[in-house]
């Protein structure tokens, strides 16, 4: 009995702090409530997130918010064609000492940093965005042959732009798959343009305060990872990762048609560890399918490669999802609020 109240008290705290990062967060940055809660499940399951979205709808100011609400350091890397790794990852020095010796001393680059905004990342040539993967994969890095441990906790939110494609280069889908959510920025609606409005044209800018460090961070962590989940939810979770491959009995013939590679293990990973604390929000005490749904497209969307077909057609990766998610748990097959 104590051990089941002292789990309900742990999973009361999560539900606390993670409201409260929602309405700091709320102070700056209106609507956008489905991304807002996606940036927050992956730092506290221990992703990276990349947001997509045409310029101007406050992707950058999101995640800068997210900085200045957590007690971790935070850096924005600007990505363009000519930053090189060594910009990146920081190189190695030659220092004088005291004595007048001289000797070789490794500078770090701004990787260095518990939260990082990778700005355009696919401004970056493939030779950053691979120094930039090894960060993401190991939280760690290697230059000349020595390696070295980025700070703890470490999470990379990236942005890109998906309409100009000029001077960019897409992510190698190794990269792709390493974040652990997809999440569309959408432009505001009239009403929220309204408040965007009033509050940056008219009296001082709103102040948030930090509410979380990386220790609790870390607890958070584990909290959610002991949420349980049946063998039938699971088998469900395995379903939808499974229904994204063309080959599979249970694949729809969107996938059948348009899918060339389905996703990888992590996709499966990512459902269950953002539905895991999406049940936790939602004040259940273990996952639902009703969680696998509302995380389904973030985890989904960018980890199925197109063949020629879809390419040529022009087929919207939710759509598919949709389809997946209607075949396996069944019925409403809308697209998640994020996507819209």
């Amino acid at each position: 009995m104590s051990t089941d109240t002292s789990i309900g008290k742990q999973l009361e705290g999560f539900r606390k702090d993670f409201d409260t990062l929602r309405r700091e967060i709320g102070k700056v940055v209106v609507g956008h409530e489905s991304v807002v809660d996606g940036i927050l499940t992956a730092v506290v399951v221990g992703g990276h997130v990349l947001l997509e979205g045409v310029p101007g709808i406050g992707k950058t100011l999101l995640v800068e918010t997210l900085a200045d609400v957590v007690q971790l350091t935070f850096q924005r890397i600007q990505f363009t064609p000519d930053l090189m790794p060594a910009d990146l990852l920081g190189t190695y020095v030659v220092m004088e000492t005291p004595e007048g010796r001289r000797t070789f001393e490794f500078q770090k680059g701004p990787i260095f940093s518990h939260v990082i905004l990778a700005d355009q990342i696919n401004r970056g040539t493939p030779k950053t965005q691979s120094a930039m993967l090894e960060a993401m994969e190991g939280q760690e890095i290697t230059v000349a042959n020595e390696t070295f441990q980025l700070p703890q906790p470490f999470f990379v939110m990236a942005t890109q732009n998906p309409l100009e494609m000029e001077g960019t280069f897409p992510l190698p889908e190794p990269q792709i798959d390493r974040f652990l959510l997809k999440l569309l920025v959408e432009p505001p609606r009239p009403d929220q343009l309204d408040e965007i409005l009033e509050r940056t044209t008219e009296g001082e800018p709103p102040v948030v305060v930090k509410v979380v460090d990386g220790r609790r961070i870390a607890e958070m962590r584990e909290i959610a990872r002991r949420v349980p989940i049946s063998d039938g939810v699971r088998r469900q979770a395995v379903l939808l990762s499974c229904a994204t491959h063309a080959d599979h009995d249970r694949a729809p013939d969107m996938v059948r048609r348009y899918v060339r590679y389905g996703s990888s293990p992590r996709e499966a990973q990512a459902l269950v560890l953002s539905a895991k604390v999406h049940a936790v929000v939602e004040g259940r005490g273990e996952v639902a399918e009703a969680d696998l749904r509302a995380v389904a497209h973030a985890a989904l969307r960018h980890r199925m490669v197109l063949n020629f077909e879809g390419q040529a057609e022009n087929v919207r990766p939710d759509r598919i999802v949709d389809s997946v998610v209607g075949t396996i748990l069944g019925g409403s097959t809308e697209t998640a609020p994020d996507a819209e």
